[in-house]
């Protein structure tokens, strides 16, 4: 099993700046890719950032720009640095990770969430 935890939500000001961070422990070597969904109240969970074990990321269209994902392969750690936020940008932001399993199948991992309010 992975454990994902996340932390740095909290409220701030549109415009300002935040970074989140997830921790994976427990079975966490050998994670392939890492993300960050978010959701709003009363909408869908959407993808917001990925990170890809060869390097690569993709991005929401929405944060574009905005937002920068990277990890540290090393601490099994991923962190979103989110720039620029909106008040639409307020939601329970969660991170991800998989991992393939000896038979061939992916696991998906989730963590608890970490609520992001973008208001003044």
């Amino acid at each position: 099993q992975v454990q994902l935890v996340e932390s740095g939500g909290g409220l701030v000001q549109p415009g300002g700046s935040r970074r989140l961070s997830c921790a994976a422990s427990g079975r966490s070597s050998g994670l392939g890719a890492m993300g960050w969904h978010r959701q709003a109240p009363g909408k869908q969970r959407e993808l917001v950032a990925r990170s890809f074990s060869g390097g690569t990321s993709v991005y929401a269209d929405s944060v574009e720009g905005r937002f920068t994902i990277s990890r540290d392969n090393a601490k099994n750690t991923v962190y979103l640095q989110m720039n620029s936020l909106k008040p639409e940008d307020t939601a329970v932001y969660y991170c991800n990770a998989f991992k393939a399993t000896a038979w061939g199948t992916v696991d998906n991992y989730w963590g608890q969430g970490t609520q992001v309010t973008v208001s003044s």
